[in-house]
């Protein structure tokens, strides 16, 4: 992966997750396909860099616009509070930054939302650092897309996807999934679903053999199994690995670009049988 597009990723993945969320997250213990995006190019000519913020509050075309985004569930709904925009010569970016409401959790929703919003303005500075840097040397050359969409929405989950797709040179797209428990007012985690640890040597083993079947049937498929095929190959999903629950209430384990297989393979994801993780669940609430 080109170095500088590393860079900015890594600045992007060191945001600290905020205390409060934490707290949310803590409680929550106690109680895609892949989505590759095609970067538009770079418009030519000397336009000028624009940066664009815009409030929904004070934007009447926008705020007419969002009233029209549907009711998610009940009444929880998922709006784009505000959005970065740049376009020049050798630069683009555009990222939209989702805000949950209705919820009827005031701290939970402030919580989400301050952190969604912090994070996409790290993310538009650091892309500008970058593209400042890239600059003393030339054009920049470089895009980024940050956008989100609703991955679940049951009567009980809302699970939100909020991806980052940069280029420089080369691309890479990253992915991260809250999911909620609309009813408990609760952000669901990985370890609340199981009863112990084991859970990450059980789902590891599992997604080793659907790895391997995978590039049995289809020799287009390939992933970082073995030494030979990577310095870093996959033994283990972490404790927090990244997840969400589909509409059927299955399990889905995700990965991001070169996480586990080369960037060809895009986003993965796979789909752990609730049989194989039955006897380890705190519940089947959710996961059936």
């Amino acid at each position: 992966m080109n170095e500088r597009l590393d860079n900015m990723r890594k600045k992007y993945e060191s945001i600290p997750v905020p205390e409060e969320l934490d707290l949310v997250v803590k409680r929550a213990i106690k109680k895609r396909k892949n989505r590759r995006m095609r970067l538009q190019s770079l418009a030519g000519g000397a336009a000028a860099s624009i940066l664009l913020f815009t409030i929904v509050n004070t934007s009447p075309a926008f705020a007419a616009a969002i009233s029209e985004v549907p009711v998610l569930g009940s009444i929880v709904k998922v709006i784009t509070i505000n959005e970065y925009t740049r376009k020049d010569e050798s630069s683009e970016a555009n990222i939209q930054t989702p805000a949950i409401t209705n919820l009827d959790h005031p701290e939970l929703e402030q919580t989400l939302n301050s952190k969604y919003a912090e994070e996409n303005k790290k993310l538009y500075e650091a892309f500008e650092d970058e593209v400042k840097e890239l600059e003393k040397k030339g054009k920049a050359n470089m895009s980024l897309d940050s956008s989100y969409e609703i991955v679940t929405n049951t009567d009980r989950l809302l699970t939100l996807s909020r991806y980052v797709t940069t280029s420089a040179g080369s691309s890479g797209e990253t992915i991260t999934f809250d999911t909620i428990d609309k009813q408990e007012k609760i952000v669901i985690t990985l370890p609340s679903l199981f009863k112990d640890d084991s859970y990450v040597q059980v789902i590891s083993n599992e997604i080793k053999q659907q790895m391997k079947k995978q590039m049995q049937e289809d020799p287009g498929k390939v992933y970082w199994l073995n030494e030979e095929d990577s310095m870093t190959p996959f033994e283990s999903i972490s404790k927090d690995q990244s997840f969400y629950i589909n509409a059927n209430g299955k399990l889905v384990i995700s990965f991001n670009e070169y996480e586990v297989a080369p960037g060809s393979m895009g986003l993965v994801e796979f789909i752990i049988p609730t049989e194989t993780i039955s006897d380890i669940l705190t519940s089947h609430e959710y996961i059936k």
